[in-house]
């Protein structure tokens, strides 16, 4: 389907949902980052079991981030008809959940409290990799759909902090404001995962967050599986399917200096992840 009747699919598909926004659910659950982190995968995997729902249009319907001002009836409109969660409730006799999955709602200075405000008792997942994989994994990925000019990654992670300078404080100050460097130029700051968890646990509450290590779902993606499941209080019904998606070929092997001072740099915000993984990061063992 080409972009053209995708979007005018879309449109429609979106004009019918605001139709009928006061029988539709809002999710139970959402993925929340990181960005380039197994966040897709693990989407595919969820989105096969009977009892979760996924979004009407597309995986990530980023409201929380950059469309919160469209209001609470656009983004309900993204969601399945609470008829069809009826029907699958009678059917299995457990109560489904529908879900998005936007990756940059655990960057965002805004996505957490807005969260937390509007969606009273939603768990949260988020996905965790290798920081220092992480980063040129995204910065090979804005530079392949246009959003970075800068073809180096070491000069894109030098840039970085002046490209950041006064992002975060400036959509605090504006709600409405977005910003291209903040979503697509923060390469290292993204990685510092313990820092946005931190601002995360306070509004929603630790046992509503789930943290999983991509390394682990990627080498034993059935009993990750499981864990989620028990997460969402959901049976394990049927053996999904497991692949990676949005893998992306790397253009060269990382500078051994480069990947020295990225790991050093993130060593101690990886430490503090020990006690939401109950062990040390897998790219640390």
């Amino acid at each position: 389907m080409n972009r053209t009747v995708k979007r005018s699919a879309h449109a429609f598909s979106h004009t019918a949902g605001r139709l009928t926004v006061s029988g539709r659910l809002l999710p139970s659950f959402l993925i929340a980052g990181a960005q380039r982190c197994g966040t897709t995968s693990l989407y595919r995997a969820l989105a096969q079991h009977p009892l979760v729902l996924k979004p009407v249009l597309r995986k990530g319907v980023h409201y929380f981030d950059m469309a919160y001002d469209k209001g609470p009836s656009w983004y309900r409109a993204h969601f399945p008809l609470k008829a069809t969660a009826h029907r699958l409730e009678r059917r299995f006799g457990i109560r489904p959940l529908t879900f998005e999955s936007s990756p940059y709602y655990l960057f965002h200075p805004l996505a957490a409290p807005r969260i937390a405000h509007d969606l009273t008792g939603v768990k949260l997942i988020v996905l965790v990799r290798d920081p220092v994989e992480r980063a040129y994994s995204a910065h090979a990925h804005e530079v392949a759909r246009g959003f970075e000019t800068e073809p180096s990654f070491e000069r894109a992670i030098d840039l970085e902090p002046h490209r950041l300078a006064g992002e975060a404080e400036r959509l605090h100050a504006d709600p409405s404001a977005r910003s291209h460097a903040h979503r697509h130029h923060a390469y290292v700051a993204r990685g510092q995962y313990a820092e946005q968890l931190a601002r995360l646990e306070p509004l929603v509450g630790r046992d509503r967050i789930l943290l999983v290590d991509s390394g682990c779902l990627f080498a034993n993606p059935e009993s990750v599986y499981d864990r989620v499941l028990e997460f969402l209080g959901l049976p394990r019904l049927g053996d999904p399917v497991f692949e990676r998606h949005n893998a992306r070929p790397r253009p060269s092997d990382m500078p051994a200096s480069l990947r020295r001072r990225l790991s050093e740099h993130f060593a101690p915000w990886d430490a503090r992840l020990d006690p939401w993984l109950g062990d040390q990061p897998s790219w640390r063992r």
